[in-house]
């Protein structure tokens, strides 16, 4: 990092949530500083990039730091940006389907034999 340059960065939290921003400041231990820190929410096709603001993360949450070049699209061109309210929206509606497994066909097996 140059002196006085600002990087936009992307961070990985351990949570999953993904952190941009321009890197402000750093330590030993990857406590980072952003300005201009939004969270961005990534569901199908669609994302949204909720603004924090300055925002300071403590090292043992991180788990990846990169650097995102400024001259390339950051996002692929079928991606839609969404409100803050629709991507809740969707991102609730695919969390219900998960853990929802079907069994049928599935017997309980007794000494090892179903």
């Amino acid at each position: 990092m140059a002196a006085g340059a600002l990087e936009k960065i992307l961070v990985l939290l351990r949570d999953g949530r993904k952190l941009l921003g321009l890197l402000r400041s750093f330590d030993q231990f990857a406590n980072v500083v952003l300005e201009g820190a939004c969270e961005r929410i990534i569901v199908g096709d669609l994302y949204c990039d909720i603004p924090l603001g300055l925002y300071v993360i403590r090292g043992e949450n991180v788990v990846l730091i990169g650097e995102l070049d400024l001259e390339k699209e950051e996002l692929p061109a079928h991606m839609t940006c969404v409100s803050t309210a629709e991507i809740k929206r969707v991102e609730v509606g695919s969390e219900s389907g998960k853990g929802c497994h079907s069994f049928e066909g599935f017997h309980e097996k007794k000494n090892g034999v179903p």
